[in-house]
C-alpha cells in the first residue's frame, strides 16, 4: 500500500500512537524532589484510558510521591516484554498477556492489581451510517481486525459467535495491517468495515469516510478489558509503590466518574495535542455513555473467569489458571476505602 496516499490527519494520529509520550521522558531517570521514579508501559495511548491521564495531568502521582515515566509500547505483547526485561516497573494492558506468561511456566510472572476498564473500547466502523445495523450484516463482508490472541480481536470474535456468526467462514477478517494503521487503510478503500479505537473512529467520521455502526463495548457486555500488573518480584520489593500508584489511578477514576465529558476533555487535552478539545469531549462522552470505567479498581473473580472463557473460546488457552495467583485485590480495596 502506498503510504503517501494515507490521509495526513490519520497518518499523524498513527504516528502519535506509535511513538507517543516521549514528553514524559524515558525510564531510569532520577526522581526529583524526593519522588520515586516509576516507569509505566501502556498498551496504547488512547482516550479510552482517560482516568490514567487525569491522574497524570492533575498531579495525583506526585501527590503520592511518584515521578511517573509513561511509555507507549503499542501492543500488549510489547508491554509484557518491557515488564519481563525490567524496562518497565508496571504494565497496563489486557490481562490475557499475564495469563499467557503464567501458562508458559514463568516463575516471576506478572500479577494484576487494578482493573481500569470494564468494557471494550473499540467500535465497528462502516462505510455509511446504519442505524439499523445488525451483526449478521457482516456475513460475506471484509473487516479490518486485530492481532490474533489480542483482546480487540478476541472480543470481536466473541461478539460474532454470540450472534451466530462463524469468524472463520461467514466473513473475511484481515489481520495483516499493523495496529494504528487500519483506519488509514480503511480510508484508502480496504474492506467494508474496520474495528477502531478512538480517536480513529471519530476521525473517520469527521473525514466523511465512514460511520460508527456498533460499539464492541456495548455488545460484548462487561469485560475486564485492561488492567495494571507488575512482576511478583516488584511486589515483593516495592509494595508501597504499588499502593501509591493504585491510589493515584483511583483518584483519576473518581474524577472521570464525577465530571462531565467537557471537564474531563479540558484536563486530558495536553495528552492528545493532535486532537482538538471538542473532539476529545465527544469521544469521552461516548465512553461515559457506555459505562466504560469502573467505580473502583477491584478485579473481581467473575470478571477474570469471563476473560478466561473468552480466551478458551478463541482457542488461545487450553485450561484456566488460578485467579488467586494472577490477581490481587488488596491494593485496589485499600485505594477505594480512602
Amino acid at each position: 500500500m502506498d503510504k503517501k496516499k494515507f490521509p495526513r490527519r490519520l497518518l499523524c494520529l498513527a504516528l502519535c500512537l506509535l511513538v507517543s509520550v516521549s514528553l514524559f521522558g524515558c525510564g531510569g531517570k532520577d526522581g526529583g524532589d524526593g519522588l520515586t521514579p516509576v516507569t509505566l508501559s501502556e498498551v496504547a495511548h488512547s482516550i479510552f484510558y482517560a482516568p490514567q491521564y487525569v491522574a497524570i495531568e492533575e498531579g495525583y502521582f506526585e501527590e503520592e510521591g511518584i515521578d511517573l515515566t509513561l511509555v507507549n509500547s503499542a501492543g500488549a505483547d510489547k508491554v509484557m516484554t518491557a515488564l519481563i526485561s525490567n524496562e518497565a516497573d508496571i504494565g497496563f494492558m489486557g490481562s490475557e498477556a499475564s495469563i499467557y506468561v503464567y501458562a508458559e511456566g514463568s516463575e516471576d510472572y506478572a500479577v494484576n492489581f487494578a482493573q481500569l476498564t470494564q468494557r471494550a473500547g473499540n467500535f465497528l466502523v462502516g462505510r455509511e451510517a446504519d442505524p439499523d445495523f445488525k451483526w449478521e450484516d457482516l456475513k460475506g463482508t471484509t473487516v479490518l481486525g486485530g492481532r490474533a490472541g489480542g483482546m480487540p480481536q478476541m472480543v470481536f470474535e466473541y461478539i460474532l459467535k454470540k450472534n451466530g456468526i462463524d469468524p472463520q467462514k461467514d466473513l473475511t477478517i484481515d489481520q495483516n495491517i499493523d495496529f494504528g494503521l487500519t483506519a488509514a487503510a480503511f480510508m484508502e478503500g480496504d474492506a467494508d468495515y474496520t474495528v477502531e479505537f478512538e480517536p480513529f473512529a471519530t476521525s473517520i467520521e469527521q473525514e466523511g469516510a465512514g460511520s460508527v455502526v456498533a460499539s464492541l463495548g456495548v455488545d460484548s457486555g462487561y469485560v475486564p478489558y485492561t488492567a495494571y500488573c507488575a512482576k511478583q518480584s516488584y511486589f515483593s520489593e516495592h509494595p508501597e509503590i504499588i499502593q501509591k500508584f493504585t491510589n493515584a489511578i483511583q483518584k483519576g477514576l473518581e474524577f472521570v466518574n464525577s465530571h462531565t465529558a467537557e471537564e474531563i476533555a479540558a484536563v486530558i487535552a495536553p495528552q492528545f495535542p493532535e486532537t482538538d478539545e471538542a473532539t476529545i469531549a465527544v469521544i469521552v462522552g461516548r465512553y461515559l455513555d457506555q459505562d466504560t470505567w469502573k467505580e473502583d479498581l477491584i478485579f473481581e473473580e467473575d470478571s477474570f473467569d469471563l476473560l478466561q472463557d473468552i480466551l478458551m473460546e478463541a482457542g488461545e488457552l487450553e485450561e484456566k489458571v488460578p485467579y488467586e495467583d494472577l490477581v490481587t485485590t488488596e491494593y485496589a480495596k485499600e485505594a477505594a476505602s480512602r
